[in-house]
């Protein structure tokens, strides 16, 4: 071969390498992405919120008249008993002369304190007897569980009806208690002032007065200490049982509207290795405006909650305490589910960007129930197939796409 042709057929080689080279070059790579399996699993649906724990009946103590109440030895956390611990000693002040009007209005409050003992009986003897209705349904329930005729879900709702119509009666027995307590103290205020009235100038009348607790329990918070002069209703002590507690939280009104009494409720971040069991009791029917840590005005709901799990299972939880709330709305143990950070919006419809054969396909989707992390997939994806998770702007239809190295 002759000089001039070697020449030529070298420049002819470099420039189809160089061309090969640059086509190499400017060659489109595949878009890195992080890529996630539609598959089937369990799915709950739930309402999260923070909690907090208080007593369900506590018992303030006050005052019955004015006077002078003694130094309070007692401390939060001592035990008391009813009828017996005394939880305060007063001084009434000299009585003074009762008028005709004076006269009738506590004749008038011996009255109604007597009625509202009545009340607070017939109360208890309606618990009473819901308790024992209660009971019977839990002993129907449990004979047809027994036959395969009701689930065992239902014999749960009965059994938790029997407990919380126990709690309920406990609680008409502390009313009781506590109106007969009312009444006594009514019944003071009318007899001191007819022994002033028959004797007049003779100072205090019957000496000091003991204020007993109303119930068995322990003292929740200490309202006063000290020996000092008090006015007539002023509080000075409260009471109550620290493991009959309740949870109430406060939700948003758009997410109260979807929860409903006996809906299970988990119960974390308490303080225990495990979490708790809990039933809605109650949503209360009136809201309140609260102002968020931004600054934003809410309208919220209380929703109080009940513990399913014993006392025994929750060592060391009492009144005031900051619980974790998570209301379940709806739970089903094989939903076909994708994650929720691999959807978005395309017009009016929810879209993904599904892998097929290397390549960024946008396929659009139906979704059903959301909880939290993942969506219910209804329609427009099949198990096993890939979408990319949280597709940015440089994602569309027909990129060549590859997983992105952990």
């Amino acid at each position: 071969m002759k000089w001039k042709d070697k020449r030529k057929l070298t420049w002819i080689v470099g420039g189809a390498l160089l061309v090969l080279l640059l086509a190499w070059a400017f060659w489109p790579r595949p878009e890195p992405a992080d890529i996630a399996t539609v598959g089937r699993a369990p799915l709950r649906v739930t309402l999260d919120e923070e909690g907090e724990t208080r007593v369900r009946d506590r018992f303030v103590v006050s005052a019955p008249l004015a006077g002078r109440v003694l130094r309070i030895e007692l401390e939060p956390g001592d035990p008391v008993e009813a009828d017996k611990t005394v939880l305060a000693i007063f001084q009434p002040q000299t009585p003074t002369l009762l008028d005709a009007r004076s006269r009738a209005e506590a004749e008038a409050g011996v009255r109604a304190a007597r009625a509202s003992l009545e009340r607070a009986r017939a109360d208890r003897d309606r618990a009473a007897a819901e308790l024992e209705f209660a009971e019977s349904e839990v002993e129907r329930f449990r004979r047809l569980a027994e036959e395969k005729i009701v689930s065992d879900e239902q014999l749960e709702s009965a059994e938790l009806e029997a407990r919380s119509r126990a709690e309920a009666l406990e609680a008409a027995e502390f009313s009781a208690q506590a109106a007969r307590h009312q009444l006594e103290v009514a019944r003071a205020r009318l007899l001191e002032g007819s022994a002033s009235s028959a004797n007049p100038g003779q100072g205090v009348v019957g000496g000091p007065i003991s204020l007993r607790s109303p119930i068995d329990g322990v003292v929740l918070r200490r309202l006063r200490e000290s020996e000092a002069v008090v006015a007539a209703g002023e509080p000075l002590i409260e009471v109550g049982k620290p493991e009959e507690i309740e949870i109430v939280a406060d939700y948003l009104s758009a997410d109260a509207v979807k929860i409903r009494p006996g809906d299970r409720v988990l119960i974390e971040e308490w303080g225990g290795e495990r979490s708790l069991e809990g039933r809605v009791r109650r949503v209360e029917p009136s809201g309140f405006m609260k102002i968020s840590a931004l600054g934003v005005e809410e309208q919220r709901v209380n929703v109080v909650i009940d513990f399913v799990d014993p006392p025994e299972s929750r060592p060391g939880l009492a009144d005031g305490f900051r619980v974790e709330l998570r209301i379940v709305l709806w739970e089903g143990d094989d939903v076909l589910q994708v994650p929720t950070g691999s959807l978005f919006r395309d017009a009016d419809e929810w879209a993904v960007f599904a892998v097929e054969n290397g390549k960024a396909r946008l396929r659009r989707v139906e979704i059903g129930r959301q909880g939290g992390l993942v969506a219910e997939v209804i329609s427009g994806l099949e198990e096993g197939d890939q979408v990319i998770l949280h597709p940015g702007d440089s994602i569309v239809d027909g990129l060549r796409v590859t997983p992105r190295p952990n």
